[in-house]
């Protein structure tokens, strides 16, 4: 029996899709943030596929921690904002 292969637009839009529900329920669920997070990351990553800006920014980009109400603080500086993880006290820097 033959296996159906589906295109690479059609693969990676079902995959966009499961990305974005992964990473809502980690905003629902917290105890399981960080296993959402990493679920979306590996998906994304098997289909060559960038994680959209909303979303990328609700964790570190180091240790892959969901950032909660205690763990991450944010700050404005010379026209950046800087997002400073407290699991692995690194930050990370966006344009504003």
């Amino acid at each position: 029996m033959q296996k159906k292969s589906l295109s690479k637009t059609t693969l990676k839009k079902i995959c966009l899709e499961r990305i974005k529900v992964l990473l809502n329920e980690a905003k629902k669920r917290p105890a399981y943030a960080n296993r959402y997070i990493e679920l979306a990351r590996r998906l994304a990553m098997k289909v060559n596929l960038r994680i959209p800006r909303e979303y990328k920014r609700t964790y570190c980009k180091y240790c892959h921690a969901s950032f909660k109400d205690n763990n991450y603080r944010v700050r404005t500086k010379n026209g950046y904002v800087v997002y400073t993880c407290f699991s692995c006290k690194k930050y990370s820097k966006y344009k504003i």
